[in-house]
């Protein structure tokens, strides 16, 4: 078994823990069946997630069982926020999410074998738990005063206030680590910090219940050196699921990784050894501008979510609108993935207008002049090579796989134009 305990806090992923020479001594140890829970608060797990996620890896991977909690029940109450009520979330919404965050968990783990990974919904064991049953086995536990003092509740307390809903969430999340040390041993939780009040109640009602010593773990949570919230590009989320954003946008968002947080972001998602990590960061200091460990914390993490195929197509694809190399080796879908992104315009089936007016149409200029003044200075390219006249008009060869012109102005500033099959 191997040392896990210290790796994780070598790589910042401990925030807080129960009796922590316990349980790293339980996690160096032996094999430990642990859990962690995801709700479906929408129909795709987003990047925030992936410390969770990558964390439950990095202790499977040593050699113990994650269970892997998908809230059908816990989706339906909700959280608390800190500042207001969520917003309920019919049953039919709530189960679909449940198959599609099923889906998106089974990418990253390893089913078989001794410490093979479970899917479990937490609905199995509290749909048909009665209402009398629940406040007399599970709510008498509970002290009220000690729930008020959580964080997230005691801001809505002076705030709007909470329904009994979600003041309850609490109870069930901490029922849910009852019935998992029941039903499968587990003894260990682990979660974002922000869990922390849900995961220790969950511990201690393990030990009023079956007189039980269980343990907690919490992540910190990941904050941007800008001040920005991680997870987050131009104010929308950066999901998992290729169709709401695409392979190319998740590459991108983790190519563009701040200088200042790279060496700390690598350390906590990548799967690479210390060793690795470190000899990569030392050899990108060198030339930052390369952006070395960006590029290979981008590869990876689109490997581990889309596969090792996507990531080295958008990898392909960044490389080649980013620079001089040949297009027509990326291949249509992940050229129009790029374009797309970038911003796409769409072409009547058989026109072809000259290199001013497509610059401009593609507001990569803000005029038919500036784009003939990009062209004479010699900032204008079709398909990376420098376009001369400005009157140009793109013949036959010139469109990708038939359909596609790539525009660019000066080195990073490009779009497409896409041409309706005939």
């Amino acid at each position: 078994m191997s040392a896990i305990w210290q790796e994780l806090n070598e790589r910042g992923l401990v925030a807080q823990s129960t009796d922590a020479d316990t349980l790293s001594k339980a996690l160096n140890s032996s094999s430990v069946v642990f859990y962690v829970g995801f709700d479906p608060t929408a129909p795709s797990l987003h990047v925030g997630n992936l410390v969770q996620i990558l964390t439950a890896k990095r202790l499977q991977l040593a050699g113990h069982k994650p269970l892997l909690i998908v809230g059908g029940a816990t989706g339906l109450i909700g959280d608390p926020k800190p500042n207001s009520e969520r917003a309920l979330v019919d049953v039919e919404t709530v189960n679909a999410w449940v198959s599609r965050l099923e889906k998106q968990l089974r990418v990253f783990f390893n089913f078989e074998g001794p410490n093979a990974a479970s899917v479990v919904n937490n609905l199995d064991w509290t749909k048909d738990l009665g209402t009398l049953s629940f406040l007399r086995d599970i709510g008498k536990h509970f002290s009220v005063n000690r729930m008020l003092d959580r964080e997230a509740v005691s801001a809505r307390l002076a705030g709007e206030g909470i329904s009994y809903t979600e003041f309850s969430y609490q109870v069930l999340q901490a029922n849910d680590y009852l019935e998992l040390f029941r039903r499968y041993g587990a003894t260990l939780q682990t979660g974002g910090s922000d869990q922390w009040g849900n995961i220790t109640a969950g511990c201690d009602l393990i030990r009023r219940v079956q007189g039980a010593q269980v343990h907690a773990l919490t992540t910190p949570l990941v904050t941007k050196a800008d001040g920005t919230k991680f997870g987050k590009t131009e104010g929308d989320s950066v999901w998992l699921d290729a169709s709401m954003t695409s392979p190319y946008d998740y590459y991108q968002f983790w190519l563009n990784t701040d200088d200042r947080d790279i060496e700390a972001f690598t350390k906590m998602f990548s799967l690479r050894s210390l060793g690795e990590i470190q000899a990569t960061i030392a050899e990108s200091a060198k030339s930052p501008a390369a952006r070395l460990a960006q590029r290979e914390l981008a590869f990876e993490m689109t490997a581990l979510a889309h596969g090792e195929k996507v990531a080295a197509g958008v990898q392909a694809a960044a490389a080649a609108l980013f620079g001089n190399d040949d297009l027509s080796s990326i291949d249509a879908a992940t050229l129009e993935m790029a374009l797309g992104s970038a911003g796409m315009i769409d072409l009547p089936a058989g026109e072809s207008p000259p290199i001013d007016q497509l610059l401009a149409q593609t507001n990569l200029v803000e005029s038919l002049s500036a784009a003939r003044r990009a062209v004479k200075e010699g900032g204008a390219y079709l398909n990376n090579e420098r376009v001369s006249d400005p009157a140009y008009r793109p013949v036959e060869g010139d469109f990708l796989h038939g359909r596609f012109l790539v525009l660019r102005r000066g080195k990073k500033s490009f779009a497409g134009a896409r041409r309706k099959a005939s």
